[in-house]
């Protein structure tokens, strides 16, 4: 490969995927159209063995951390709007051990934006204190965390 392609594919690689392939720069609400495009992804992967899941959840977080350190560069701010990597990670881990259906992706969905759009403690915490990639991502991991609580209550009273 030769150099263009290589600048190209590290300023352009980290910038798609911290953005949730450019759902990050689509107009108001950019955290919202992360988090739809985590719940498109989710309602149309096969169903994961459960270890395979939090692998993937991890596998996502992770990427997500480097791919925000080098936006944050690229942005030149902590915590760009455009940068929803952290959506999609939260998200992910709402639906931990829930069902993949449209039923639960809705209420998912429903959930972590208002847990994301709240932060209570500790997520605050990180959302304002921690100004690096993993600030970035654990608040809404934290809001991923509440989700997936609720979620589990609501599925285990519906059984």
């Amino acid at each position: 490969m030769n150099s263009d392609g290589k600048n190209f594919i590290t300023k352009w690689g980290p910038i798609a995927i911290s953005s949730g392939a450019f759902s990050g720069y689509l107009p108001k609400m950019p955290g919202t159209w992360g988090s739809l495009v985590a719940v498109g992804i989710l309602f149309f992967i096969p169903a994961l063995p459960f270890w395979a899941y939090l692998l993937l959840c991890l596998g996502v977080t992770l990427i997500g951390v480097w791919s925000c350190g080098k936006a944050r560069q690229m942005y030149k701010m902590v915590d760009s709007p455009k940068i929803v990597i952290d959506e999609i990670a939260g998200i992910m881990v709402t639906m931990i051990g829930i069902p993949l259906t449209g039923y639960w992706l809705f209420w998912g969905f429903i959930l972590f934006r208002i847990f994301d759009i709240t932060k209570p403690p500790p997520a605050k915490y990180f959302d304002s204190k921690v100004h690096n990639s993993w600030g970035v991502m654990l608040d809404d991991i934290i809001a991923g965390i509440y989700s997936n609580i609720i979620l589990q209550l609501m599925l285990r009273t519906t059984i």
